[in-house]
């Protein structure tokens, strides 16, 4: 299978060593994956903020970009999650070769992992205690873990996927598929209300015992390692693929 690997804009400008993180992955599982160049913007910012009309040139280009691609895979649930829900009133698609349009064939990279490679096991260790944090476009979205609204059977495969890495001790805080409060414009036009969320939210990742807050977007973990830096907490965030790639 040919797979891509989607790095999203603020990953690569703000945490590239998660991106770097994401190709070691997938190559130790075995997977022969590209990274295409000249990457840009998906349109996610555009279309959250009503601008849907500057977000479509950004679609129809990824969508060339990644046409050849049996997979297309990047580390944020929230990137992927506008590409699979977006893109189809966004594009106008010609399946003249039969190949499905992008948001058939794009996955969150632990959803990808789980779903897809089901690897048996991860050359992964990392002795410390973790807390996952469920990102709502990752559990309402995505699937990544269920939502507590529906009163079903718990799974996640965040923690299914950290189950495999030796030394590590998992948690979960007892509101675990909460809001940290981001929500991206939100953020902006509601600066008051998320900071209080990102407070109550890395408190309740506290409360765990944890010494790391870990999950599937980059996004919500810099909105609550602001708060961590903001009122001096001993806890840090890290990306659950620099985990999934650690040796410590």
């Amino acid at each position: 299978m040919k797979v891509a690997l989607f790095i999203p804009c603020y990953v690569n400008v703000l945490y590239p060593q998660v991106g770097e993180a994401s190709y070691r992955l997938l190559r130790s599982l075995g997977i022969d994956v590209d990274y295409p160049l000249d990457q840009t913007c998906c349109g996610q910012p555009m279309a959250n903020a009503g601008y849907e009309a500057d977000a479509k040139p950004l679609a129809e280009r990824m969508e060339r970009l990644f046409a050849d691609y049996d997979y297309v895979v990047g580390p944020s649930a929230s990137c992927v999650s506008f590409v699979r829900e977006g893109y189809p009133h966004l594009v106008e698609h010609h399946h003249n070769d039969g190949r499905p349009c992008l948001a058939e064939r794009i996955y969150e990279l632990c959803e990808f992992i789980h779903d897809v490679v089901k690897p048996e096991h991860i050359d992964a260790s990392f002795h410390h205690k973790v807390s996952i944090h469920n990102s709502c476009h990752g559990v309402r979205h995505l699937g990544l873990s269920a939502p507590s609204e529906l009163n079903i059977p718990y799974y996640s495969k965040l923690r299914a996927l950290l189950e495999k890495v030796e030394g590590i001790e998992i948690f979960e805080p007892q509101r675990r598929d909460e809001c940290c409060g981001f929500g991206g414009m939100f953020a902006i036009e509601e600066s008051a209300v998320s900071g209080c969320m990102g407070h109550d939210k890395v408190h309740d990742h506290i409360s765990t015992g944890a010494e790391y807050i870990t999950g599937a977007d980059s996004s919500c973990l810099m909105h609550m390692q602001g708060v961590i830096e903001k009122e001096g907490l001993a806890i840090r965030t890290k990306h659950i693929v620099e985990i999934l790639t650690a040796n410590e």
